[in-house]
């Protein structure tokens, strides 16, 4: 899908990445215009489905969820039906920050935040591991972010 967005529309874009709170009165000055023009845009912006959304990001560490690991999942079923069963249960996992159905050496890898070590063997042993259709798991432990952040356009 070609969007076809101008110099104005990314400048906005970018300024309401930073901060979705921002007043309108303020982007419009920030971006050079006035304030019904920018509400426009922003109006057509998500009307086509490119802005999906405005939510408060909190901060997982000043919440204590300083430990993050990468599970590689397995699956002993990959039929469309078990797929479906296993994504809707690994959406009611909180812990779970992000989960990718991929092409490689396994069938999902998922981010999980937990507060250290001991609750994440927790969250694999009581939710991850008894998931249905889960064959086996492979965790890898972030020892640092060096790059962690919301997309946003270049």
């Amino acid at each position: 899908m070609n969007l076809d967005l101008d110099a104005l529309d990314r400048k906005i874009l970018a300024e309401l990445t930073e901060n979705a709170r921002i007043p309108i009165a303020e982007l419009a000055r920030r971006v050079g215009l006035s304030k019904t023009p920018v509400a426009q845009r922003i109006r057509h912006l998500e009307e086509i489905g490119l802005i999906t959304g405005y939510r408060a990001i909190l901060s997982p560490l000043k919440l204590g969820l300083t430990h993050v690991t990468y599970v590689e999942v397995n699956m002993t079923d990959t039929r469309e039906h078990a797929l479906q069963q296993f994504n809707a249960a690994i959406r009611a996992i909180p812990e779970i920050e992000e989960c990718y159905m991929i092409a490689g050496g396994c069938d999902y890898l998922m981010k999980v935040r937990s507060r250290d070590m001991a609750d994440f063997r927790r969250i694999l042993a009581e939710k991850i591991s008894v998931l249905p259709h889960v064959s086996n798991t492979s965790s890898h432990v972030s020892m640092e972010a060096v790059v962690e952040q919301n997309f946003r356009l270049g």
